[in-house]
């Protein structure tokens, strides 16, 4: 019966070969595609009571007119036509704009139907559809249509008319996908009907039941790739528990120069764990800036190399790279413990020493670039590696990375606060640790919002912080001037700024600089010989320059809360008060939403959640993240309560054998073997 649905669209009557090829443009090739092309919204034409609408809202009201209509002309071929309705015992103004073929249909006495958006301030609807009451065509017209994204080849009429064909000629083809007792615990519409009802409800409820089904299968088939990836990995992972010395490794700890802080200790104690386990890690430890995560990725490769194995750390830059160098040599060197750096700026004979010492296992732990996954750099006995800053890799170098050791624990570490909604997403396959708490004397940096009027005066606050031997970022948009956004861009910034603070260097960063160029920029701003760096958002992540204390974000309208957080990072990595200036003039209300809550709040993972609130998911990681699905139904802010459970299901039924075995489940199984699931196929 399923393979009805997969019968191609020009099987239905009506449907020839240009019609065709307009619902391709759609994506649309077969019935099933048609019929799972759900509407965007529906056009509500139920009749509405005064008392229950709401200001600005688009209605349908029913009204008897009273009095003549009255024309007004203005510009050219422009007209603004009103007649006042009796719509529950009040007087109503109802306008039409350019439609002057309607006042003859105005008949003082007659009682019509009227769509449009409503002002309640002055008890008035502008009008965008209008029928006759009791006309046909208001007794046939059903009080919710679907609306549908449409491509420029095919019409909202003829693509509803197509899909009421699909319904009624293949309708009874469509099976349940769900497990029985899914759709019982939940009460769900089954899926024959809610797919029906998805395009053309009854009522709202019905409207309402039938996305609450189809938004949870959603959910619930992502998670399950997601969970039988995952348990299929940990199978085919097995690797070795690592036998790593706990009274050695809680001695480290208690030398630490710090205490640890509760999250810390919760985060080792959950990737410690992990690595003793009898199959291969595989966990993402999300930290906000500053909280601490280097230290904990110290622990894992302390209690590796105790264990007797190697680790690596592979990070985006190389002056992130030399920074994980000194941290890693200060805590682990006078133990005895060997590190390197392996990048990309290292001499011939420098790097050909850096990998024999590797291959003879000389070396204990190596942090590097992408220079790490180079062919001919071996290990000895990799069983530790450690991605920072993971989202900057792709899927394809991450692999290449865990495939130089056999079957290597693996951690994610990321400072991008990412809400539990999207990471249990983006990341289902991976446990997820998160550090949730800052180190104790660590001071909030004073966030303030500017108007780009005020910048004489946050100039004249950035002078005092140079006069009192600190350094300053100033943050711009653009690299150069640009004919289309009205934003500030580096390069003019850079130049103003050596105009005004003559007595300063004023370094200047950005993405088309050349690597040793842009090295060569940070390691001046890092030893202090530059006073201020002017810079683009490539000094969003890792640069630790502690007597930093001021920051200027130009044009902040134009970054989501997450970005502008990391941005703000750069600062308040030493013992000094740190501040952080938004210059921002935003037209929005979401944008100047955006500049509040960043003046109220430090905490990285509150952003990442208003953040989430106020763009939605689909923007949250920006346009090239690809570990996040596109959902037809399901919405991962509203619906999160939902994906919790669908995960708690899916993880459920893909630990149990029957799932496995049971021709019950069969169908479940072909799907995770379209998916390249069941073959191994790693997720993208």
């Amino acid at each position: 019966m399923m393979d009805q649905l997969q019968a191609p669209v020009t099987s239905l009557y009506g449907v020839g070969e240009e019609r065709a090829s307009d619902l391709a443009a759609l994506g649309i090739h077969t019935v099933r595609d048609l019929l799972e092309y759900f509407p965007s919204r529906y056009e509500d034409y139920r009749i509405r009571d005064l008392t229950e609408v709401k200001d600005q809202e688009r209605v349908t009201l029913v009204g008897m007119i009273y009095g003549e209509p009255s024309v007004r002309f203005y510009g050219k071929k422009k007209s603004r036509i009103s007649c006042r309705l009796l719509i529950d015992k009040v007087s109503v103004n109802a306008v039409w704009f350019n439609q002057n073929f309607i006042k003859s249909k105005l008949t003082p006495g007659k009682e019509i139907i009227v769509t449009g958006k409503w002002d309640k301030a002055k008890l008035q609807i502008t009008v965008s559809e209008m029928t006759e009451k009791g006309s046909t065509r208001a007794e046939k017209r059903s009080d919710l249509n679907p609306v549908y994204p449409l491509s420029a080849g095919i019409n909202l009429s003829t693509l509803r008319k197509t899909i009421e064909r699909a319904i009624q000629s293949h309708g009874r083809y469509i099976e349940e996908i769900l497990p029985h007792e899914l759709v019982e615990r939940y009460r769900l519409m089954p899926r024959q009907e809610a797919i029906t009802a998805m395009h053309f409800p009854e009522d709202a409820d019905e409207g309402r039941l039938a996305r609450r089904r189809i938004m949870f299968e959603e959910l619930f088939m992502f998670q399950l790739k997601m969970q039988a990836f995952r348990r299929i990995n940990r199978q085919q992972n097995q690797g070795m528990a690592q036998e790593i010395p706990m009274e050695q490794v809680r001695e480290f700890v208690r030398g630490l120069p710090f205490p640890l802080t509760g999250a810390q200790k919760r985060v080792v104690k959950e990737i410690l764990d992990d690595m003793q386990a009898p199959y291969g890690m595989n966990r993402l430890l999300q930290g906000d800036v500053g909280s601490g995560k280097t230290v904990v990725a110290a622990i894992a490769l302390y209690a590796t190399i105790k264990a007797g194995y190697q680790g690596a750390l592979m990070v985006p830059t190389e002056i992130l790279a030399e920074q994980h160098v000194h941290s890693l040599k200060g805590l682990l060197e006078p133990l005895g413990i060997q590190i390197a750096l392996l990048s990309g700026s290292l001499t011939a004979k420098k790097r050909r020493e850096v990998i024999g010492a590797l291959q003879m296992g000389l070396l204990d732990v190596v942090v590097g670039t992408h220079a790490l996954i180079q062919e001919d750099v071996f290990f000895k006995n990799l069983r530790l590696v450690i991605t920072d800053e993971q989202h900057r890799f792709g899927v394809e170098q991450r692999r290449v990375l865990r495939n130089k050791g056999l079957s290597p624990d693996v951690l994610f570490m990321t400072a991008t606060p990412i809400p539990r909604t999207l990471a249990i997403t983006a990341f289902g396959d991976m446990d997820v640790s998160v550090i949730d708490e800052m180190p104790a004397g660590r001071k909030p940096i004073e966030t303030t919002w500017a108007k780009h009027d005020q910048f004489h005066q946050v100039l004249e606050r950035m002078r005092q912080e140079l006069i009192n031997g600190r350094q300053a970022y100033v943050i711009c948009p653009l690299i150069e001037e640009s004919d289309k956004l009205d934003v500030q861009n580096a390069i003019d910034v850079h130049f103003q700024l050596s105009q005004y603070f003559r007595d300063y260097n004023v370094g200047l960063m950005h993405g088309r600089l050349p690597a040793k160029e842009k090295d060569a920029v940070m390691q001046s701003f890092a030893s202090g010989e530059t006073n201020i760096l002017v810079s683009t958002t490539v000094v969003e992540v890792g640069v630790n320059v502690p007597n930093a204390t001021y920051m200027v974000i130009y044009d902040a309208e134009r970054f989501g809360l997450a970005q502008l957080h990391q941005l703000r990072g750069r600062v308040g990595r030493g013992a000094e008060q740190s501040y952080c200036v938004l210059i921002a003039d935003p037209k929005s209300e979401v944008g100047k939403e955006r500049m509040r809550v960043m003046c109220e709040t430090n905490d990285g993972f509150e952003l990442s959640q208003r953040d989430l609130e106020l763009r939605g998911s689909g923007d949250f990681f920006g346009t090239k993240q690809s570990g996040l699905p596109e959902f037809k139904v399901a919405d991962l802010v509203s619906d999160y309560k939902a994906l919790e459970v669908a995960r708690q299901e899916a993880a459920q039924l893909v630990a149990t054998d029957e799932f496995w075995q049971d021709k019950r489940f069969a169908h479940l199984r072909e799907y995770l073997r379209e998916e390249g699931i069941l073959d191994g196929t790693v997720l993208d």
